[in-house]
Protein backbone atom coordinates (compact mmCIF):
# COMPACT_ATOMS: atom_id res chain seq x y z
CA UNK A 1 0.00 0.00 0.00
CA UNK A 2 1.31 3.47 -0.88
CA UNK A 3 1.67 5.57 2.29
CA UNK A 4 3.31 8.67 0.80
CA UNK A 5 2.32 9.39 -2.78
CA UNK A 6 4.58 12.47 -3.00
CA UNK A 7 7.70 10.36 -2.43
CA UNK A 8 6.39 6.96 -3.51
CA UNK A 9 6.87 5.31 -0.11
CA UNK A 10 4.97 2.12 0.63
CA UNK A 11 4.21 0.39 3.91
CA UNK A 12 6.75 -2.29 2.91
CA UNK A 13 9.42 0.41 2.53
CA UNK A 14 8.68 1.74 6.01
CA UNK A 15 8.76 -1.72 7.59
CA UNK A 16 11.97 -2.63 5.75
CA UNK A 17 13.65 0.59 6.92
CA UNK A 18 12.60 -0.01 10.54
CA UNK A 19 13.78 -3.62 10.45
CA UNK A 20 17.11 -2.57 8.88
CA UNK A 21 17.69 0.19 11.46
CA UNK A 22 16.85 -2.11 14.38
CA UNK A 23 19.13 -4.85 13.04
CA UNK A 24 22.02 -2.41 12.64
CA UNK A 25 21.56 -0.71 16.03
CA UNK A 26 19.39 -2.31 18.70
CA UNK A 27 19.47 0.88 20.79
CA UNK A 28 18.40 3.29 18.04
CA UNK A 29 15.44 5.59 18.53
CA UNK A 30 13.58 5.35 15.25
CA UNK A 31 11.78 8.48 14.05
CA UNK A 32 9.93 9.35 10.83
CA UNK A 33 12.84 11.58 9.82
CA UNK A 34 15.28 8.71 10.18
CA UNK A 35 13.04 6.50 8.05
CA UNK A 36 12.83 9.12 5.31
CA UNK A 37 16.61 9.51 5.46
CA UNK A 38 17.18 5.74 5.32
CA UNK A 39 14.99 5.61 2.23
CA UNK A 40 16.87 8.51 0.64
CA UNK A 41 13.77 10.69 0.63
CA UNK A 42 12.43 13.76 2.45
CA UNK A 43 8.97 14.65 3.71
CA UNK A 44 7.12 16.90 1.30
CA UNK A 45 3.59 18.03 2.12
CA UNK A 46 3.11 16.07 5.38
CA UNK A 47 -0.33 14.82 4.38
CA UNK A 48 0.84 11.24 4.79
CA UNK A 49 2.14 11.70 8.33
CA UNK A 50 -0.88 10.20 10.19
CA UNK A 51 -0.76 7.07 8.01
CA UNK A 52 3.05 7.05 8.11
CA UNK A 53 3.01 7.06 11.93
CA UNK A 54 0.28 4.42 12.07
CA UNK A 55 2.36 2.20 9.77
CA UNK A 56 5.46 2.77 11.92
CA UNK A 57 3.60 1.89 15.12
CA UNK A 58 2.36 -1.38 13.64
CA UNK A 59 5.95 -2.65 13.33
CA UNK A 60 7.10 -4.84 16.24
CA UNK A 61 10.70 -3.61 15.91
CA UNK A 62 9.74 -0.01 16.63
CA UNK A 63 9.70 -0.45 20.41
CA UNK A 64 12.09 1.69 22.43
CA UNK A 65 14.76 -0.56 23.98
CA UNK A 66 14.08 -1.37 27.63
CA UNK A 67 17.24 0.34 28.94
CA UNK A 68 16.23 3.60 27.22
CA UNK A 69 12.66 3.76 28.49
CA UNK A 70 11.87 6.38 31.08
CA UNK A 71 15.07 8.39 30.61
CA UNK A 72 13.17 11.66 30.40
CA UNK A 73 11.38 11.06 33.69
CA UNK A 74 14.44 9.83 35.56
CA UNK A 75 15.75 12.40 38.05
CA UNK A 76 12.99 14.94 37.37
CA UNK A 77 11.73 16.14 40.71
CA UNK A 78 10.48 19.59 41.69
CA UNK A 79 13.93 20.52 42.99
CA UNK A 80 15.60 19.56 39.72
CA UNK A 81 13.27 21.70 37.59
CA UNK A 82 14.95 24.97 38.58
CA UNK A 83 15.85 26.70 35.32
CA UNK A 84 17.88 29.57 36.71
CA UNK A 85 15.02 32.03 36.85
CA UNK A 86 14.41 34.35 39.72
CA UNK A 87 11.76 33.16 42.13
CA UNK A 88 9.34 35.96 41.23
CA UNK A 89 9.05 34.83 37.61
Amino acid sequence: MIVCSCQGISDRDIHAAIDWMRASDARAIITPGKIYHALGKAADCGGCMPLFLQTMRSNDNLEVPMELRGLKRRGKTQENRYEGRRKGH
